[in-house]
């Protein structure tokens, strides 16, 4: 925890750091429509998941299309040597979503390592994952063609997010038999954050045009707290929509 308030300490003061002050030989109609851009911008993002390392044993039990979706507010910053960059920090939320089939991962276990149970010749659910909660801070180093007019500009942003951990389960749905025939229509969530990293590092860059842009985050540490599986990272590829 003191990780993440030293980082958002840090994030609040390369924000305040940063003037907005026009350079002397900047037209007065660019310095204008410079003064008049919003500092502050939500942005949204729709990712592809993957835990990347996973054993065959367990890549072989992915399902469906993994997905994620992140949530920030933040604030823009452009430097007063070179309007063309902005340091940006905020604060937001992500979320991930793995789907398995004919698994089980049993998050409520009390087992050193995390099971990840087999059901290929056993009753299992028709759809199952696992999901997590991190609230985040995110930093971004943007660079803009167009400063003036960011709607209309190339962009490109390298950072990095840290979060802590708010929520973990696996959520099982409709049960099948071996066959695929449905037995019970009922769903089973399981919440435990036993296993999951309570904290969280993950590298990000964006490349785009205007408000959207292709995003890739990719974490740096275990998805799983050290000892208690195998050293998983977790993988987000998507769209991201800014500037609103």
């Amino acid at each position: 925890m003191k990780k993440i308030v030293f980082v958002a300490i840090s994030c609040l003061f390369f924000s305040m750091a940063f003037s907005q002050d026009a350079e002397p030989s900047t037209a007065k109609t660019k310095s204008s429509k410079m003064n008049n851009i919003a500092a502050d911008h939500f942005m949204m993002q729709f990712s592809y998941d993957h835990w990347s390392g996973m054993p065959d044993s367990i890549d072989s039990h992915q399902s469906g299309f993994s997905r994620g979706f992140n949530a920030y507010f933040m604030y823009n910053k452009f430097l007063k040597t070179n309007p063309k960059l902005s340091l940006a920090g905020g604060l937001g939320v992500s979320t991930s979503n793995i789907y398995f089939k004919k698994m089980n991962v049993d998050l409520i276990a009390t087992t050193p390592t995390l099971p990840f149970t087999h059901l290929d010749s056993t009753n299992h659910f028709k759809k199952y994952k696992v999901a997590t909660t991190y609230l985040q801070i995110p930093l971004e180093f943007r660079y803009f063609s167009r400063p003036d007019e960011p709607n209309k500009s190339f962009k490109v942003a390298i950072g990095a997010k840290v979060g802590t951990l708010l929520n973990a389960h696996s959520k099982g749905k409709t049960m099948e038999n071996k066959n695929g025939q449905e037995i019970n229509a009922f769903a089973q969530k399981e919440l435990s954050k036993r296993y999951i990293s309570s904290t969280q590092y993950m590298a990000t860059l964006r490349i785009g045009y205007g408000i959207f842009s292709a995003f890739g985050s990719y974490q740096l540490n275990n998805v799983l707290k050290n000892g208690t599986g195998p050293g998983m990272h977790l993988l987000q590829v998507g769209l991201t929509i800014s500037g609103l």
